[in-house]
Order: C-alpha cells, then structure tokens, then sequence
C-alpha cells in the first residue's frame, strides 16, 4: 500500500523521513487551503494510487490529556473554526447547511496507530488561527469535548483526500499547550523527535491493516 504523508514545513518531513523511508511525502505549507492544494496536487500527480493519507506534524496539546511531547492520533478531524459566529453563539458549516465540518478516520487503523506509539485517540482540531488565550482554549474544549491537539492543515488534507476516495488519519506531535501564548516553554525538538518515534513504528501497523474498516 502506497502512503502519502503531508507536513507544513520541511523539518516535521524530515522528522518523518529519516524514521522511515517507506512513503512518499509533501510538503504542503500552512493552513488548511495551503495543505488541500498540495496534497491533492499530488494525488492527481501521483502515478498510481495511494491508499492511505496521512496529515503529520506538530502542534498545540490540550491539558490535560496531551502534554508537550506526547502523541495524538486522531478520532476526528475538524474544522473547528469553520462557520459562524451569531448571537446564540458558533455555528459550524454543517449547522449553516454549507458542507461538513469533520472527516473520520478509519478506526481500526487509527486506535491501532494510537496503541502501537502509545498516543492519545482523540479529536485533532483544524484551525486557522492559532489559539493564544485561555479564553479561546476554553471555547474549543466546550464545542469539542475530549480534544486532544490543535492544527492547521488536517482538515485540508482530509477534504483532499475524500474528493479522492482515500482513507486519511492525522498524527501530532505536541510542541506546545493549547492557550495562551509562551515561547519559551515551546519545545519543538522534543516534538519533531516524538513524531518521527512514531513513524518508526508505523510500517507493521499499515502492513497488518485490511484497508476496509
């Protein structure tokens, strides 16, 4: 099974490449509109089909079920700041009737990935913004109970992949907290080290998945 795997930025591709040399990777830039152009550019490309996509990287962990340097494996993948804001409060696409607002993973395959790199299964949120206040954090754990990570391009990549009729699963490394602000407690080698651990150990969880669930 060919895996294409989808980052930001050229350090969390490395990161996964020197782990394991076994799938094809991009690197599709930031945000959600940046990462779906690139990773549908390249399954249009692509000169046979893949049958898995996987968005990776770092991100923002929510407390306390993702502390700096763990794992968290997705669930769900949602676009969590995509919709409306009105006087009853937040409205998602779906709510509005514009679209969807979540993609799922398969299962059997995410909890799998969870189990073997001992992450969190749990929510990954999709944002366009990143989260700098409690206020903010506060908010997306209310409309999204039980989230464990927060991101900017797995949504895209997701959307990307289903106008293609292949399976995605989002995979974060968490560099930092969820909420307000601070740099200097960022600790970004220790979550590139983290995620290329868990492509390490990736190949034997692909190689006993059905590719059905």
């Amino acid at each position: 099974m060919r895996v294409l795997v989808v980052t930001a930025v050229p350090a969390e591709r490395d990161a996964v490449t020197r782990a394991c040399s076994a799938f094809d990777t991009v690197v599709g830039g930031v945000g959600p509109a940046s990462a779906a152009a690139a990773t549908a550019t390249a399954l249009a490309r692509a000169p046979s089909p893949y049958g898995l996509v996987v968005s990776a990287g770092i991100g923002g962990g929510f407390a306390p079920l993702a502390p700096v340097g763990s794992l968290v494996v997705s669930s769900r993948i949602v676009a969590a700041d995509l919709g409306a804001d009105t006087p009853d409060g937040y409205l998602d696409v779906e709510e509005l009737g514009f679209g969807r607002s979540v993609h799922l993973p398969p299962a059997a395959l995410a909890e799998a990935i969870a189990t073997a790199t001992g992450a969190a299964y749990a929510p990954v949120l999709t944002v366009s913004t990143v989260t700098g206040t409690a206020e903010r954090a506060a908010a997306l754990t209310q409309r999204h109970p039980g989230a464990g990570a927060e991101a900017m391009e797995g949504f895209g990549v997701a959307e990307a992949a289903a106008l293609h009729g292949i399976p995605v699963v989002e995979i974060r490394a968490v560099s930092n907290a969820v909420g307000p602000r601070d740099r200097s407690a960022w600790r970004i080698g220790d979550a590139l080290a983290a995620l290329g651990d868990a492509f390490g150990k990736l190949p034997p969880v692909l190689e006993s998945w059905n590719g059905h669930d």
